[in-house]
């Protein structure tokens, strides 16, 4: 009798399957859902004095046997520490005090609660979204949205901000020759600001703007205050779309901004108008790649924008429109690391004249 060997049947017994990928997705949605409830209950800011399940189960009111197999799954994410023992004690990791405690500056909890939210609601909605092509729940008007995009900036993308974006844009600027004698630089679309500021603090000659909705540009303008920084760091309320976005910037800092505007074409006329000659443009935005293993993360995370009819631009289709609007050279620097998933910088420069 022949029998037939599946592929993993040939392989070392420690390989694992190639189901695995797709099991894994199951398990995430556990591991999501551990997560979600340890921020929601400040598990982490509790465990600054360890604790061992007995004691977690007391003060949250839970059962105790299930809160051990609970907390050993978050050590197991990498989330908890724990000593040896029969009833081992826990404490956060160095990860989760830096950036799931409340009490941190870097703290993105809110942040990620903010993003699981949205992809469970969009998972929920993906069938509905394909046989109709509309979402479930009706699409807010243009005015909901920047409110919801004000209160965003408010907690969750100024969390972002602090503790990924400003780091991101401080490393990539560096990079950036031009960056040095730069005196006036557009954060566009810079929602809280905190970039805006974070870049005025390490370049001490630069006067920067934050551009962005007007309701928006209150919560920047109330971040610059709070920081000292109001004779170097300004807001500039409007629309992208259609309103003046200022003249004889050095550098305009623009990062997930342009899947959102109605004209492409005219949008980067506009701005590359808003540089002084031999000015640069710095743009970071998600790009779907050739490749599936960035593919896999980018997709995934934009594919509830492009259903919305936003755009999320080919590879080097970004590059391409931004020739065609008049910058002089288009360099790419690559993909980079940001919150959720990678995007492209494209750094672009007006020629001197």
């Amino acid at each position: 009798m022949n029998t037939q060997l599946s592929p993993a049947s040939t392989s070392s017994l420690s390989t694992p399957h190639p189901m695995q990928p797709y099991w894994d997705l199951n398990l995430a949605a556990v591991q999501a859902e551990a997560l979600d409830l340890a921020l929601e209950w400040q598990l982490f800011e509790w465990l600054v004095q360890p604790a061992n399940a007995a004691e977690v189960a007391a003060h949250l009111q839970l059962d105790p046997g299930n809160t051990g197999h609970w907390l050993e799954l978050l050590w197991a994410l990498q989330l908890l520490e724990r000593d040896p023992g029969p009833m081992p004690r826990y404490w956060p990791t160095a990860l989760a005090r830096d950036y799931l405690c409340s009490t941190s500056s870097l703290n993105c909890g809110a942040a990620w609660r903010f993003r699981l939210r949205g992809l469970r609601q969009f998972a929920g909605q993906l069938g509905q979204q394909l046989r109709s092509g509309q979402p479930a729940t009706p699409l807010p008007d243009p005015a909901r949205s920047v409110e919801q995009w004000t209160a965003a900036a408010r907690v969750q993308i100024a969390q972002e901000q602090q503790a990924v974006t400003c780091d991101v844009a401080l490393r990539l600027l560096a990079r950036i020759p031009e960056m040095a004698s730069a005196r006036q630089l557009l954060d566009l679309g810079g929602g809280p600001g905190y970039v805006a500021l974070a870049l005025a603090r390490e370049y001490p000659q630069l006067r920067a703007t934050v551009f962005d909705f007007a309701p928006t540009v209150t919560v920047a303008a109330q971040n610059i205050r709070q920081a000292g920084l109001e004779a170097r760091v300004g807001v500039l309320g409007g629309d992208l779309a259609v309103d003046d976005i200022g003249q004889g910037y050095d550098l305009i800092w623009c990062s997930s901004v342009l899947h959102f505007v109605p004209d492409l074409a005219a949008t980067l006329a506009r701005i590359h108008a808003a540089l002084r000659p031999g000015g640069v443009l710095v743009s970071a935005h998600a790009e779907c790649p050739g490749d599936t293993r960035t593919a896999q993360r980018v997709l995934t995370y934009y594919l509830s924008m492009q259903m919305l009819g936003r755009r999320v631009s080919d590879q080097g289709e970004l590059q391409e429109a931004l020739h065609a609007s008049g910058f002089r050279s288009v360099e790419t620097l690559g993909e980079v690391a940001f919150a959720v998933a990678p995007v492209t910088v494209l750094v672009a420069r007006r020629g001197e004249r």
